[in-house]
């Protein structure tokens, strides 16, 4: 199912007051379902309620939230340095080619952060927000439920250059995809086929498709795994020399639900991007198994797609003392200084 007006908010806060619940009587050794079950018991109505308002006029916000997190995640782990913008002391993972004029969503994140700063001040932490968000976008584009391990504290600083390197890249082969999923820690083919279902909703912008339209590889032919009606179809939206900023559905039969149809989409040659379809179309490759499996068996996915993400907002986690709570997810909390002058009066700078 997808996103309906008709889903109310009140709806949605009874659902999200029912995962709370759920979540109470889970835990693990670092991070746990619970972190904020006291302290501000509602982040998850004040998330849910920020994506159901904005999902009302913009279908592609859950998925943009998903791929915010996870452009978070492969970047020296889940701790909101892509939410911070440029600052004297760093450059902001915004301005990195992945992300330039790609990622979208800080302005229904700061929206978040605001609410849950009036609600509960310097208790949440951007990270755990995001990694909030992207759970309940999925939930609410008819994707499953899990419980979200919090605890997560914000980092410092930006990572611009290991943003440049560290996230796969749309055009990436079989074995780069699981070079870039290893080097994170995600060394599973469960990981890289269940995350890349993310792509069952969401758009790609033409320019990141082009190149297997016209001239795959540099043999000025198409990507011969492409299916030949799509590869027409998809000619029409993305002509050569085109405006590279123009839209795709990455699933053209159900673009706003989060559901297998990414994975027959796969079986069918009509995957959008190349780090998609190698998935199926590489000879050999034991993502196939998967693929196959995944596009017949919602359950499977979906139990796949949990473990994955979990595992995927694990990685590398500042917690304890580390990092800080930011107030404000764009900018390092203001450092205060307490200097004593030869008065023997102290002060904050």
């Amino acid at each position: 199912m997808g996103f309906s007006p008709s889903f109310s908010c009140s709806a949605m806060g009874a659902l999200i007051l029912g995962c709370l619940l759920l979540q109470a009587s889970n835990s693990n050794a670092q991070l746990r379902p619970d972190f904020y079950f006291r302290t501000c018991p509602s982040v998850f109505r004040i998330i849910g309620d920020t994506i159901v308002d904005e999902l009302r006029t913009d279908p592609r916000i859950a998925a943009s939230i998903l791929r915010l997190h996870f452009h978070d995640c492969f970047v020296r782990g889940c701790d909101a340095s892509i939410l911070l913008d440029n600052s004297t002391s760093f450059r902001t993972e915004k301005d990195a080619a992945p992300n330039k004029n790609s990622v979208r969503g800080f302005n229904v994140i700061d929206r978040m952060k605001v609410a849950i700063e009036r609600a509960c001040p310097r208790t949440v932490s951007c990270a755990d927000m995001l990694t909030i968000a992207s759970q309940i976008s999925v939930l609410l584009s008819g994707g499953p439920w899990w419980p979200v391990p919090l605890g997560r504290r914000d980092s410092v600083e930006a990572f611009f250059n290991l943003a440049n390197t560290a996230l796969p890249s749309p055009f990436s082969t079989l074995t780069q995809l699981k070079a870039a999923f290893a080097d994170v820690g995600l060394n599973r083919a469960s990981d890289l086929v269940a995350l890349s279902g993310g792509h069952t909703f969401g758009r790609a912008q033409c320019q990141f498709v082009t190149p297997r339209l016209y001239n795959f590889n540099g043999t000025n032919r198409p990507d011969p795994s492409l299916n030949p009606t799509y590869l027409v179809e998809l000619r029409q939206l993305c002509p050569q020399n085109g405006n590279g900023t123009v839209l795709v559905n990455f699933d053209p039969v159900t673009p706003n639900a989060f559901d297998r149809q990414y994975y027959t989409n796969l079986r069918n040659g009509k995957g959008l991007i190349q780090s998609d379809q190698v998935l199926f179309s590489t000879p050999g490759a034991d993502t196939t198994t998967l693929v196959n499996q995944y596009s017949s068996n919602t359950f499977a996915f979906f139990g796949a797609f949990v473990d994955a993400m979990i595992r995927m907002g694990n990685l590398r986690p500042l917690t304890g003392t580390q990092g800080e709570i930011r107030q404000n997810c764009r900018v390092v909390n203001p450092r205060i200084s307490v200097v004593e002058n030869d008065d023997g009066v102290v002060s904050s700078i």
